[in-house]
This record gives C-alpha cells, structure tokens and sequence, in this order.
C-alpha cells in the first residue's frame, strides 16, 4: 500500500488536476486538504491534492497519469500508521480507503478489496461463520496495508490466511501472486520490497462455531482496550519489536512512561505508543522519539527502530 514517488510537485504540473478529474469525479478531488483529517495521528499539514480513489481501474488509470507526468506522489490507505509534517506534502496523495472497499465470498474464499478496514472485514468474515481472522478485529488500518506489512496480533498475522494478493508494479502491470511468492516475514512482504500497490486479496479460512469466534474477538478487544491507549490519536505502536526485547518495555524500564514534548507524549497506557494530547505537531513528536531513542540506547544499547511511515515535503 505504501508507495512514494519523489517527482514534480503538483504546482509544476500544468493542469494534472485537470488530466486527474477526467478519470475521478471532482466531488474526489480534495485541494490543500489537511492531512491531520486523514490520519488517525491527527497531525499534518495540508496535501496539495488528495484523489479519493472508487475503483481498481481508477487506480491504475490515476497512477499511470502521475507517473507519466513524473508526478510526486503518495499512495496511503486510511492513514493509521502515518505521520505527515507540519507544512504538509507537496504532491499528490492517493488515497485507498471508503471507496475501495467491495467483498466477496465465495464458500470459505474472501475477496477483499484494498480499502476496506479490517475491523470491517473481520465483521463480515465472523458473520459468515468462518474462523481465523478474529485477531485482525482490532488492528486500525486497510487490508492493503495490512499485506503491505504482514500486520498482526495475539494468535495470527495476515500470511496465515492470505492465499493471494492482487497488486500493481511500478511497471503497471497487474498481478496476482501466491502466498508463498510473498515472502512474508516479520512486518514484511514483497510489497513493501518491490514498491507493490495492494489492490486486493483472496483469504481463505475454515466453517467455524459462531460463539468460538464471538468469544474470541470478545477476547481480543478487551485486552486490546485494558491495553492499549485508544480513547487519544496515535499511530499505532511507534517502534518495531527488536530482536529479544518488547519496545514498551525498554522505554518503560529507562523512565519515560508519560515523557512528553509539547503535546506528544509516551503513552502512561502503553509505552509503546505515542499519543497526541490535543494539538501536537509533527516536530513534537519526531523530537519525543529522537528523545525515547537516544535514551533507551544509552542504557540498553538498543536502537528502536519506527514502525510508523513519515511524510513530508
């Protein structure tokens, strides 16, 4: 799902809005939107253009007409694991979310669409009786960045019932690749490698019994909400798990639960998050984690790695 193209921003362009409304209807077509209202951060300057984008085709067609005017782009999903800078983003953003969003199901096969969240889709799934993607219930983001970055929790990620992904390349063709062709790994697949876009994918899973599954979602959203620090903005978890060590902890352990820099903060809920107070900015934040960085190298020599896209420029 993840995708930047540094190319010509939007003003140096003549008339890409122009060249774009003629695929995507203008009601689609958002100027100088802030990007505090497209992610779930609630930071970000304005986006010079954000296309909503409807369909598979609008995709391919959008793309075609940035990369042929060698636009400078950014293809997000619902914009839960992004942080977007104070001034905002120069070119255009594509946007894969609302719109992009069909299911279908065909026995115990699930196709979904890019856009739809998850939370959504395990809805469906659960209702149709099939068991297995009850940990996918609470994770906030899009099947396209889901399969981007084999996104997970408690009992499962996203290779254990993928059977295929429908992406684009950078070449503009479209294909259809295997599970096993995916390469998932630790918050990885050949998406995130190759620069893929996710337009959708085909899940697999078994018939279940409706109170196994009602149960263990119920499970899962309590320990995620006794957990986690939902009622304020974030991005999700802030750093990459490092090899032998849980992130929250190490910043718990070197003192900074409740750190903070003007309005971003370390979660007191979950030192693995942080959160927007009210109105932090980009800065506050990039600052907060430079801070939790610095320190939890100094004292266990570990380097936290951010698990959350940033964009800006």
């Amino acid at each position: 799902m993840v995708k930047l193209h540094e190319g010509k921003s939007f003003n140096e362009i003549e008339g890409l809005y122009e060249k774009i409304n003629e695929v995507v209807d203008a009601s689609r077509l958002l100027v100088d939107t802030p990007m505090k209202d497209h992610t779930s951060f609630k930071i970000g300057g304005p986006a010079a253009l954000l296309v909503d984008i409807a369909s598979i085709d609008e995709v391919k067609q959008v793309l075609d007409i940035l990369n042929d005017n060698n636009a400078k782009y950014y293809v997000m999903g619902n914009g839960s694991n992004l942080l977007v800078e104070d001034e905002g983003f120069s070119g255009v953003i594509v946007k894969l979310a609302d719109y992009l969003a069909n299911v279908t199901i065909k026995g115990n096969q699930v196709r979904a669409e890019a856009g739809i969240l998850l939370s959504t889709l395990s809805k469906i799934i659960a209702k149709e009786s099939l068991i297995g993607f009850e940990f996918a219930s609470g994770i906030p983001g899009t099947v396209g960045g889901a399969i981007t970055m084999n996104a997970g929790a408690y009992d499962g990620e996203m290779k254990d019932c993928v059977v295929s992904v429908k992406v684009l390349k950078e070449d503009g063709s479209i294909e259809d690749i295997k599970n096993e062709d995916m390469h998932f790994s630790y918050r990885m697949s050949d998406v995130k490698v190759h620069n893929y876009i996710v337009l959708e994918a085909t899940y697999q899973f078994e018939i279940g019994d409706p109170e196994v599954i009602s149960e263990k979602t119920r499970d899962f959203t309590q320990r995620r909400t006794s957990k986690q620090p939902l009622t304020l903005p974030s991005a999700g978890s802030m750093f990459k798990r490092p090899p032998g060590y849980y992130a929250g902890k190490l910043i718990d352990d070197s003192g900074l639960r409740g750190a903070r820099i003007g309005d971003a903060q370390v979660s007191e809920k979950h030192c693995g998050f942080v959160v927007n107070r009210g109105q932090a900015t980009c800065k506050e934040v990039l600052d907060l984690i430079t801070m939790v960085q610095k320190v939890v190298l100094d004292k266990y020599g570990v380097l936290l790695e951010t698990e959350v896209k940033h964009l800006g420029g």
